[in-house]
């Protein structure tokens, strides 16, 4: 059997082929799957182990790209995060703004993923439509 140090090595090898970490997030990430596994091995509660290191994978400077925006909490880079935050996380995007200090003005989307949406919308002439829609309501008023 593989000592608890090789399995934790093999499972930051592993999440590092998938994701970028720069030296000092590989080396966190070893210690933290090698504090989980020796608690495992030990047989104590991993989830105490986990809550106590709240820390997130990744900056919130590295966070919010232009084309990909990062969890701060497994460090998946996507487009917008809405969807993976409820699906991977079972969180709501009020509780990650809150748990990262994250300002409610700051999107959680790609920045070039939104203006892309947004040019669409201009495209398609949503703006006009959506003047003339409450144009519209504020006459039955």
């Amino acid at each position: 059997m593989a000592t608890i140090l090789e399995m934790a090595a093999e499972i930051v090898a592993a999440h590092a082929s998938t994701t970028h970490l720069s030296k000092e997030e590989l080396l966190s990430a070893l210690k933290d799957v090698h504090q989980a596994l020796a608690a495992l091995d030990k047989g104590e509660d991993v989830t105490a182990v986990a809550e106590e290191d709240d820390k997130p994978v990744v900056s919130r400077k590295k966070a919010f790209g232009k084309d990909v925006i990062y969890c701060m909490i497994c460090g998946k880079g996507m487009k917008t995060l809405a969807r993976h935050l409820r699906t991977a996380h079972g969180m709501k995007k009020g509780e990650y703004r809150k748990k990262f200090d994250i300002p409610p003005a700051q999107s959680l989307a790609a920045s070039n993923y939104s203006e892309s949406r947004r040019q669409m919308a201009i495209d398609r002439g949503l703006p006009e439509k959506l003047a003339a829609a409450r144009a519209a309501r504020g006459k039955k008023k």
